[in-house]
């Protein structure tokens, strides 16, 4: 269970504040689960007499304006959908100093005086100049299912995305086994090996291809032809989009040259989507209310995650420097268990 901070001692140097509005908006990649972490972020606001307001389409509608009072019924029945009812976008123009200052402007006219912003790493660089700027109080809460922010062990939409994976894998495996077949399930990771790892232990794959770890084909074909010898009529081989061979496809054929046929499936935005898992939702709960009591105790800027299992604010100029590592023991157990 998560353990949450007394909120008074969020940070030993700040103070009480007052807020008359607090924005939230998501941006980047959309993840299950950040609807309820908008659900958490509106209401924890209105409870604590604070106007919630809501940015449509992420960095591109505050500079387009796109900002709209947030009631309590206007977050009903949302914690429950996959995607962000507050949609989202990629917005270049908010790289640069100019497009930051009409995003702050913007939210000066409707009255908003703090911004929870939910998101990844490259919306957190967009809060953190943001903050540095205008001096503007900016919060982040981290959804993304790739769980690759440093400053915290866990990401909103990480579980959802995990759990899409081994219910796909165990369907494909019911093939798989049926015809004497070797799979390759190929999972979203473009950088991060993540999804990769904790789908294939948790879908029973024989070997895991991420992107931090290096292996060649030839020892891929020794795990296929070691359970072979003893019996295995079919593997399933989970692998990252983001591997050094280039996703499953150049796998399969490379496979197919050293004489194993393979067919491959790409689970690729099925993982985005769908309805968040109960962890999901609990954790995009908790971090989106901690992020409104944060900015009334005080903090001005930083993300909300997860060390262990209590609610931490690590501030933005510390995210970059300690970039989440890739457990390698689970690779040990991993492959303990495809013996």
């Amino acid at each position: 269970m998560l353990k949450i901070p007394t909120f008074k001692n969020l940070d030993k140097a700040g103070k009480k504040q007052k807020y008359k509005r607090i924005a939230v908006l998501t941006s980047g990649g959309d993840a299950p689960g950040m609807n309820a972490a908008i659900r958490a972020v509106a209401r924890a606001a209105i409870a604590h007499d604070c106007e919630a307001m809501g940015v449509q389409r992420g960095y591109s509608g505050l500079l387009e304006g796109l900002i709209h009072p947030m009631g309590p019924s206007s977050v009903a029945n949302i914690i429950q959908r996959g995607g962000t009812v507050l949609r989202t976008s990629r917005c270049k123009e908010f790289l640069t100093k100019s497009g930051r200052k009409k995003g702050y402007e913007n939210l000066c006219k409707q009255g908003v005086d703090a911004l929870v912003v939910i998101g990844g790493d490259g919306s957190f660089r967009g809060a953190k100049l943001l903050h540095e700027e205008t001096g503007l109080a900016v919060i982040g809460v981290p959804g993304t299912i790739d769980n690759d922010i440093a400053g915290t062990e866990d990401t909103i939409g990480f579980d959802t995305a995990v759990n899409t994976g081994v219910q796909l894998i165990d369907k494909i495996r019911d093939t798989a086994s049926s015809h004497d077949r070797v799979f390759l399930v190929e999972v979203m990771g473009r950088h991060s090996g993540m999804i990769a790892l904790y789908t294939g232990i948790g879908g029973g794959a024989e070997s895991i291809i991420v992107p931090e770890v290096d292996v060649t084909v030839d020892s891929i074909c020794e795990t296929i032809d070691r359970g072979v010898r003893r019996g295995k009529t079919s593997s399933i081989i989970v692998v990252a989009e983001g591997c050094k061979f280039g996703g499953a496809a150049p796998l399969a054929k490379a496979l197919e040259k050293r004489g194993h046929a393979s067919h491959f499936t790409i689970l690729g935005h099925t993982q985005r989507g769908g309805s968040p898992s109960a962890h999901d939702r609990m954790l995009a709960s908790t971090l989106g209310s901690v992020a409104v009591h944060a900015l009334l105790g005080g903090v001005k800027e930083g993300m909300v995650g997860v060390k262990g299992n209590e609610v931490v604010i690590n501030s933005f100029s510390k995210l970059g420097k300690n970039p989440t590592l890739l457990p390698k023991e689970f690779f040990k157990i991993a492959k303990d268990l495809a013996v």
